[in-house]
């Protein structure tokens, strides 16, 4: 598996990009700002898009996607989320309103897009020996993170999370964990800021990170614009043993 970061910031603004990976070349993981730098060549190879929850900075180029490669596939696009992320998607976007529903077009037997409902700890074969599996987030909307395996090795992308005590027990059965990607949205002075909206600071990072149990290459992803550095230098401070790196948007992880 070849995973290729689009965008992992929390913002936009010059070269910044919101979360989107392309994962080989036929799945997206979120559908942030970032996917706008693929070639529509590169568009129209994109069958799975597997969303972590609902909120725009992750699902942003989803209506674009469709419209501008929907009618040269031969085959719907597939969005992949929980019900409840499905279901905001039904009503505040493709709605007709803010944007027409794919789901009905051409017409609801021939869509050009189609929903996929997942849930937590169930796996899904993406052929190949590929597997991806939601894993629990915990954000102020319903939210997962996933896990993807290759077979040879794992990673694990937490989505947008505060404090999960959920997640480390199954990512700690994960005996091929190679990578971890996980948030730290904010730095540790506006940690109540990080706590209301369910977010990451360094320090609650470094309490997430004591639970986990495998070896693993971590990355940070999801900083605030204007912030990265004081972010790092504080996540090295407090959470420097675990060796934590900054996620870098067209960095690739093969596994």
């Amino acid at each position: 598996m070849k995973l290729r970061v689009l965008g992992c910031s929390g913002g936009i603004g010059g070269s910044l990009r919101t979360t989107s990976f392309v994962l080989d070349n036929d799945v997206l993981l979120d559908a942030g700002t970032g996917v706008g730098d693929l070639t529509i060549e590169d568009l129209r190879e994109i069958d799975h898009v597997f969303l972590t929850h609902s909120h725009l900075d992750h699902v942003t180029s989803l209506p674009f996607l469709v419209d501008t490669v929907g009618w040269m596939r031969d085959k719907p696009l597939t969005v992949h989320a929980l019900p409840e992320t499905i279901q905001v998607l039904k009503e505040h976007l493709f709605n007709w309103k803010l944007w027409p529903d794919f789901a009905q077009i051409p017409d609801a037997v021939n869509p050009w897009m189609h929903y996929l409902p997942v849930v937590v700890g169930e796996r899904i074969d993406l052929g190949g020996g590929r597997s991806i599996t939601p894993l629990p987030a915990n954000h102020v909307v319903p939210a997962v993170g996933y896990h993807l395996d290759s077979g040879r090795a794992s990673l694990v992308f937490t989505g947008d999370t505060t404090i999960n005590d959920a997640l480390w027990p199954l990512v700690n059965e994960i005996r091929n964990l190679r990578y971890l990607i996980i948030e730290t949205a904010f730095r540790n002075r506006e940690h109540e800021l990080a706590r209301a909206s369910k977010h990451l600071s360094p320090n609650m990072l470094a309490d997430e990170l004591e639970k986990l149990e495998r070896p693993a290459e971590i990355y940070i992803t999801h900083l605030k614009p204007g912030e990265y550095e004081v972010i790092m230098e504080e996540i090295q401070s407090c959470a420097g043993k675990f060796n934590p790196q900054m996620l870098l948007t067209f960095q690739q992880f093969d596994f």
